[in-house]
């Protein structure tokens, strides 16, 4: 029951948005960041490989949760205070919209710094045009598929480009419309290079310019979920939405977003 609606889903049936990571093949990867890596353990008497005699596998794995795949994050990413992601995400279901859209040159909307002429925006004018005329329920979060959703996407190198972002006027748009949760397949609602303002970020956690501490934030139970990968089958609309993380300190953690179809929906 949301909004007073009762609503059907198949749980055994949801879309999975994460994006693989294959620490011996192709990864996604930002900001510069090495692979992300697995090594057998060693310790005196043992090294965690069958293959190299061992009883067992026991691997050590090494990775950046922010650059190297799928990662959901707080509002402790911005500031002085430990603001562990896993303990903000939201257990259960949350009533969520899927929308598609195309980033557009720099125009009407801004951010700060200035966008250059080469960059593109996801706008608030394209998120109004997506969004759906009627929705069974507010949606507590947005997932947001940029257009073109080529396959490269799952293992791209984002490293020296400069992927879509969020313009300030879209931050502030998904903030009035109440939604606490973003997932978004670019690997940052900000410009890759931005002289550290994080004006997105800023504005959807509720973290005024210059302010580093955890009590300044307006909405620190907010979240960013970043480097998703929606399917393109998938139709846009309303969803329910499962935020699955590992219990792991850190204002960012690999996350499996889960994207459960309405009964009558196609998956």
């Amino acid at each position: 029951m949301i909004d007073g609606r009762e609503l059907a889903i198949d749980l055994a049936r949801p879309a999975d948005l994460a994006l693989e990571l294959d620490f011996a093949g192709p990864q996604p990867r930002h900001f510069g960041a090495p692979r992300a890596a697995s090594r057998p353990l060693e310790v005196p008497g043992f090294r965690g490989s069958v293959a190299a005699g061992a009883s067992c596998n026991c691997e050590v794995l090494t990775l950046i949760p922010h650059c190297n795949g799928t990662h959901t994050e707080s509002a402790g990413h911005l500031t002085h205070e430990r603001l562990d992601a896993w303990r903000v995400v939201p257990a259960g279901l949350v009533p969520a919209v899927l929308l598609s859209v195309t980033p557009e040159p720099p125009g009407a909307e801004g951010t700060e710094p200035a966008p250059q002429p080469a960059d593109r925006l996801i706008t608030r004018a394209a998120i109004e045009r997506a969004w759906p005329r009627e929705l069974p329920f507010a949606p507590r979060a947005v997932v947001i598929r940029t257009l073109p959703n080529t396959p490269d996407k799952r293992a791209r190198d984002y490293t020296g480009t400069t992927p879509p972002y969020l313009s300030r006027e879209a931050a502030a748009a998904l903030v009035m419309r109440e939604v606490l949760h973003l997932v978004v397949d670019v690997p940052s609602i900000d410009r890759e290079h931005d002289e550290g303002r994080l004006t997105a970020h800023r504005l959807f956690f509720g973290l005024p310019r210059g302010a580093a501490h955890l009590a300044a934030a307006a909405r620190p139970a907010a979240t960013v979920t970043e480097l998703a990968f929606i399917p393109g089958q998938l139709a846009d609309g309303a969803y329910l939405l499962e935020l699955q993380v590992p219990a792991l300190s850190g204002d960012a953690v690999p996350s499996r977003p889960l994207l459960y179809p309405l009964a009558g929906r196609a998956a």
